[in-house]
């Protein structure tokens, strides 16, 4: 089996080792398990947005864009779905052996248009199917933002697959060298990742480890794709990873704004590390 991601690669740089604000909010989903066995499986999957990973202290993610697919691509149920006031909860009946995909993706425009000497902003939920319609008679100088955002987790039964893991060509992908049920402690993983369908160069990727409640350091890594859009990570222990992939931001001019990005796509994941 393939070893994991977390050190670096030739093909990947290796940015300061900086820590992300403690009110920083990030979005995760949390399995049950991620390898499992038998005939009659299930897995229960936490879902939030929370300054301390993997605690329920902020807000429960929503679940009407949670999809979930089993190894030969067929749409699964997403069963007993309930959202409390911290975190979001639901299952998955997983009757196929091999490797799952849970996901919540979208794709929006941000932007703005002028009208009447004003400049309005593009309504919530625009996107590039329905931008025509969504901006009014007479409008001018459209400026848009393409957004796209992925949140997956991987869940395997038995042996780990790959059939789910061909590139759909939008936002950011992960196409594992390693595979991201086949992670342990003290060994190396490399990771390509896919912007619109091809090796991205430049984005940024950030590791942390869960517990973050329970240490004073974040432990935060911070590294960059390489030109093959691959990182390479070695883990330095056993437990939850929150693993957060950006486009970088525009660098800014000293005395103004920074311009706005035309795209910007972001992918999040959670990734079970092994003792070895």
């Amino acid at each position: 089996m393939k070893k994991t991601l977390l050190g670096f690669a030739a093909t990947a740089a290796l940015v300061a080792l900086s820590a992300v604000p403690a009110s920083a909010h990030r979005q995760w989903m949390m399995p049950s398990s991620t390898i499992l066995s038998g005939d009659d499986v299930w897995v229960t999957v936490d879902a939030a947005v929370s300054n301390d990973l993997f605690y329920f202290e902020h807000q429960p993610m929503r679940l009407d864009a949670i999809k979930a697919w089993a190894p030969d691509g067929a749409e699964a149920a997403i069963e007993n779905k309930a959202t409390g006031r911290y975190r979001s909860t639901f299952d998955v009946h997983l009757t196929q052996k091999g490797t799952w995909r849970i996901a919540s993706e979208s794709d929006s425009l941000m932007g703005s248009y002028d009208l009447n000497g004003k400049t309005e902003r593009l309504p919530r939920g625009t996107n590039a199917a329905n931008l025509a319609e969504r901006l009014p008679a007479g409008a001018t100088n459209v400026q848009t933002s393409e957004s796209s955002s992925r949140n997956e987790i991987f869940v395997t039964v038995g042996e780990p697959t790959t059939t789910l893991f061909q590139p759909k060509g939008k936002g950011i992908e992960l196409v594992p060298v390693t595979h991201p049920n086949d992670l342990f402690a003290g060994e190396a993983a490399t990771f390509q990742f896919l912007l619109d369908g091809k090796p991205a160069s430049g984005l940024t990727v950030t590791v942390i480890p869960g517990g973050i409640r329970y240490r004073d350091q974040l432990h935060q890594i911070d590294l960059t794709t390489g030109a093959d859009g691959k990182v390479e990570v070695t883990w330095p222990e056993p437990g939850m990873y929150w693993v957060n992939v950006t486009t970088p931001q525009p660098e800014r001019t000293e005395g103004a704004a920074p311009p706005p990005p035309a795209r910007r796509a972001s992918y999040v994941t959670t990734l079970e590390v092994l003792a070895p």
